[in-house]
């Protein structure tokens, strides 16, 4: 076994749950996973080398075959495609005369697309060996080419071509909030810890990461398990496309984002914390290991947190590796444990049997953050502020057609309107309010609120002015989902695919009628037998869309004048029903011309 694998595995303390941190290591250094390299992994670990195999398969950052010494995805978003990423990509590849998806012959540089760096409010926007390149335009992709052939190492290139800005546009009830280090764990010990525990029950704080469950019925249901040792998990792997406000509290608040996780473990009793971070923000990793480095030199981590005799915490940082379904909770666990990202079946839940099978609670990044407050001010501070049934405020994350992107923190059931106003959004034609896996409303529907009990989201804001087309929208979103597909189950691996070739048929004009009913069909396949969220989700681009625009859809088809064959509002019902949506403008008549 040589040298350098040798100190990967020891860096790892020889633990199989680490292997995905150790192929990160194995290819950083090789550009790729050698079959040597799986051979010693294998064997030092007593796991099979199938396993290893199918890791480095499962993740779109690694690689068996070798790759370039400047390792180049482009951001294929949404958001970056408006920003003309497809002709800077092709610029780009004529640089550096290298095809997209390719290596170059001399091994110097390979290019490729991914689906979200996270900077949709700074793009478009690109990674090279793992670190964030924003605001991309024809100089900058001339002085990157430059550098390229210069063979010049990243630390030598300008620091300019990898800011990544954090525009709060909007602080609110947790932003606006000052802070001191431990004042929340220090309240919480002074409170008592199921005192503490029932003021995040009044707050009636709830999961910032989509899901919406309530923080303390998970805290308390871990908290009584008897079965030890008990785990915390941030998740901070925020693929949605469009969503980045976990970028910016990471980047900017991650004492308190450590703090709201450190309470989180004495309610519960645990002595270890897991960040689970997205590949795409490799940028902060160092930054965050100095963060825990600096909480344990205060004793804020670590043995007797405080001066509280028993009080052991201390919080690791575990890298993604590029796979969008490793933000669902019990796919992370998976990842974090060394296998391929593939959600559990449920129940049991994570609380439960979570990590390395025991009591796990995993909440978001946004959901630790507002913990940490609710504990300093308590929980009618808290519940004062939204709806009785969203409580508390929510980060926005704002891109696309406005004036002003960046991070906005608005009261629950705040109107979609005002937030298009604040943003500085004219002309505006839609909303995508969650990402793909959200709701896409019209502007007839601008009255409606962020709220759970209305539109739920994790954080992704997409505004789209009157020039954009929504089948461009709607493609994107759909192949996004096709890409992203952890291939487990049957319903989301081929149905997936089919509704991106299906859709692709009507937008392009070849559907009649009949294509129509089967997309239609093809939706609720997927959305209704899918193994997880992520084909639960992967037909509402479709879904929504026809709820606000069937006429759209209808102008694709082949003939615009025919006897149906078909009641096209009642397959529209479909739609309606998912969409939440019973108004004149989501029925469609159909009359012959």
């Amino acid at each position: 076994m040589n040298t350098f694998i040798r100190s990967v595995l020891a860096e790892a303390d020889h633990k199989p749950e680490r292997l995905l941190q150790m192929l990160r290591a194995v290819q950083a250094q090789y550009l790729h996973i050698p079959q040597a390299a799986i051979e010693q992994l294998a064997a030092a670990l007593h796991i099979p080398r199938t396993q290893i195999i199918a890791v480095a398969e499962f993740y779109s950052f690694l690689h068996l075959t070798p790759q370039g010494r400047y390792d180049i995805h482009i951001s294929d978003s949404i958001t970056d495609r408006m920003l003309g990423k497809e002709k800077l990509l092709n610029y780009l590849a004529e640089k550096l005369k290298v095809k997209t998806g390719q290596v170059r012959a001399d091994g110097l540089v390979s290019l490729n697309n991914t689906s979200c760096t996270g900077m949709c409010d700074q793009g478009p926007a690109a990674l090279v060996n793992g670190y964030a390149l924003t605001r991309l335009d024809h100089a900058k992709i001339d002085l990157i080419a430059e550098l390229i052939e210069q063979q010049a190492p990243l630390l030598e290139w300008p620091a300019e071509l990898f800011a990544v800005d954090e525009p709060i546009r909007k602080p609110g009830l947790l932003l606006n909030q000052p802070f001191n280090n431990g004042a929340a764990i220090a309240a919480t010990l002074a409170r008592g810890l199921m005192e503490t525990l029932a003021e995040v029950d009044c707050s009636n704080l709830r999961g910032r990461g989509g899901a919406g469950f309530k923080t303390a019925l998970k805290w308390r249901t871990c908290s009584v398990q008897t079965d030890t040792p008990h785990y915390v998990i941030c998740n901070a792997d925020e693929g949605e496309p469009g969503t980045f406000k976990d970028r910016m509290l990471l980047d900017l608040y991650a004492d308190q984002v450590f703090e709201g996780m450190t309470l989180c473990a004495a309610i519960i009793g645990s002595d270890q914390g897991l960040l689970y971070l997205r590949a795409e923000y490799l940028f902060l990793y160092e930054q965050l290991q100095r963060v825990l480095k600096r909480r344990r030199e205060s004793g804020l981590l670590g043995r007797n947190i405080l001066g509280r005799d028993g009080f052991d915490f201390d919080i690791e940082i575990r890298m993604g590796a590029g796979a969008y379904i490793c933000g669902e909770a019990s796919a992370q666990i998976e990842s974090l444990e060394g296998k391929p990202g593939i959600p559990r079946v449920k129940p049991p839940n994570s609380v439960i049997c979570g990590y390395q099978r025991k009591p796990t609670v995993v909440d978001n990044v946004e959901t630790f953050f507002a913990a940490t407050h609710i504990a300093i001010q308590g929980g009618l501070w808290f519940a004062e502020v939204g709806t009785a049934q969203s409580t508390g405020s929510k980060l926005l994350s704002i891109s696309g057609d406005c004036a002003r992107p960046g991070i906005y923190e608005y009261p629950f059931g705040t109107l979609v309107k005002d937030i298009l106003r604040d943003c500085g959004a004219d002309d505006v034609m839609g909303v995508q309010v969650g990402g793909p896996s959200g709701t896409f409303i019209s502007n007839r529907e601008l009255q409606r609120r962020i709220a759970f009990e209305d539109l739920s989201t994790a954080g992704s804001f997409m505004v789209f002015n009157s020039s954009r087309s929504i089948f461009d929208i709607v493609q994107n979103f759909t192949d996004f989902f096709a890409h992203e597909s952890c291939g487990f189950c049957t319903p989301c691996r081929v149905g997936t695919t089919l509704l991106k070739n299906q859709l692709r048929k009507i937008v392009e004009g070849n559907g009649a009628a009949v294509d129509l009913e089967e997309l239609s069909e093809l939706c609720l396949i997927v959305k209704n037998t899918s193994h997880c969220g992520l084909g639960d989700s992967a037909a509402n681009p479709i879904l929504s869309t026809l709820a606000s625009h069937p006429e759209l859809y209808l102008n694709q088809l082949k003939q615009s004048s025919f006897t149906p064959g078909f009641d096209l509002d009642a397959t529209l019902a479909v739609a309606r029903r998912m969409a939440q949506r019973d108004d004149d403008a989501a029925h469609l008549s159909q009359v012959e011309n």
